[in-house]
C-alpha cells in the first residue's frame, strides 16, 4: 500500500515544512492536484509550482491533471519534475495518444475516471497504464465526503487489473480517512490519496501509521 497526501490541503504559507513533515511521516507520494477552471471549477497550480515542489522534496510527485486537453501541457509537467502523470478519460479525445506521450517522455502514466464514468472507458487502454485513479468524489474541491458507490467501481477495476496480468497501481482519491481506508483497501485499492484526512490532523506521522495499520490488518486476518 502507498499513501499519497494531497498537497492541495497543506498550509501553503509553510510548504517546505509541510513537505518535510510528509517525509518524516513516511508518505509514499505527494499527490498534486492540477485544476484549470474548465474541466473543474477551481484553478490551482501549474508546472511552476510542480517544479518548486520537486526542489523541496525527495518524495515522488503524483501529478493529477484535472484539465481539458491535457496533451497541451504534458511536456511542461514532465519537465517540471512529475514522476507520475494522470489524465482524465473525460478530458481528451485522444486518450491513447496522450498516455503514449507521457510514457515516451519517461514518466509513469495514469488514467482517472470521474464518479459517473464507466470502468469500460479504460478497457482498451489498460495494458498501457502504470496507474488507474478512481475518483471517489466529484473532482474540483477538497474536503468532500467519500461516495459509497465508489466501492463497487474500485472492485471492478481491481478485477480488470488482475485479469490484465499487468502491474498497475489502483489509486483512489476523495474522502479517504483512517475511518474508511480499510473498506477502500478491501475493495482492491493499493494507493490512497488523502487531503484533509492527513493535513487536517495534528500529527501526520500518527495518522499515516494508523492508515497503514488499518490496511495491514486485512492481510493479518487473511
Amino acid at each position: 500500500m502507498k499513501i499519497s497526501p494531497s498537497i492541495l490541503s497543506a498550509d501553503f504559507t509553510k510548504l517546505t515544512a509541510e513537505l518535510k513533515a510528509l517525509e518524516d511521516a513516511k508518505a509514499d507520494y505527494v499527490h498534486v492536484d492540477v485544476m484549470d477552471g474548465r474541466f473543474v471549477p477551481n484553478i490551482t497550480i501549474g508546472p511552476f509550482i510542480v517544479e518548486a515542489l520537486k526542489r523541496a522534496t525527495s518524495l515522488p510527485l503524483d501529478v493529477h491533471l484535472m484539465i481539458e486537453e491535457p496533451e497541451r501541457y504534458i511536456a511542461d509537467f514532465v519537465k517540471a519534475g512529475s514522476d507520475i502523470i494522470t489524465v482524465h478519460v473525460e478530458a481528451t479525445k485522444h486518450l491513447h495518444k496522450v498516455v503514449q506521450s507521457i510514457k515516451d517522455l519517461g514518466v509513469k502514466a495514469g488514467v482517472s475516471m470521474n464518479p459517473a464514468s464507466s470502468v469500460h472507458t479504460i478497457e482498451d487502454i489498460i495494458h498501457d497504464l502504470d496507474m488507474i485513479l478512481v475518483m471517489s468524489v466529484n473532482p474540483g474541491f477538497s474536503g468532500q465526503g467519500f461516495i459509497p458507490g465508489s466501492i463497487n467501481k474500485i472492485a471492478a477495476v481491481r478485477k480488470m487489473i488482475d485479469e490484465s496480468g499487468k502491474m498497475i497501481e489502483l489509486e483512489v482519491d476523495g474522502g479517504i480517512k483512517v475511518s474508511n481506508i480499510k473498506e477502500v483497501a478491501r475493495a482492491g485499492a493499493d494507493v490512497f490519496v488523502s487531503g484533509s484526512g492527513v493535513f487536517g490532523t495534528p500529527d501526520y506521522r500518527k495518522t499515516i501509521e494508523a492508515m497503514r495499520k488499518e490496511v495491514e490488518s486485512l492481510t493479518a486476518k487473511a
